[in-house]
């Protein structure tokens, strides 16, 4: 994914109103629920999620094999 399109889609689902969670899929099959967009930053192609607890998980456009949206909930 690149730089761009990695900012794009990640800064579109946390600006959904309402918002509604959405799963990231990393390289190695590692996957997370971003339950609240205030609980993550984008930027340059990089981002921070702060899990519950405060636990952050940093990722990049080159991590990501995925990004699982709920496509019924896009279009309202």
């Amino acid at each position: 994914m690149t730089s761009e399109r990695f900012d794009q889609l990640l800064g579109a689902l946390g600006e959904r109103r309402p918002f509604h969670p959405f799963t990231v899929e990393l390289i190695g099959g590692h996957q997370f629920e971003v339950d609240r967009p205030q609980a993550m930053v984008v930027r340059d192609g990089m981002a921070v999620f702060l899990r519950p607890g405060g636990v952050p998980v940093w990722f990049d456009h080159e991590s990501v094999t995925q990004i699982v949206a709920d496509i019924a909930d896009a279009s309202r």
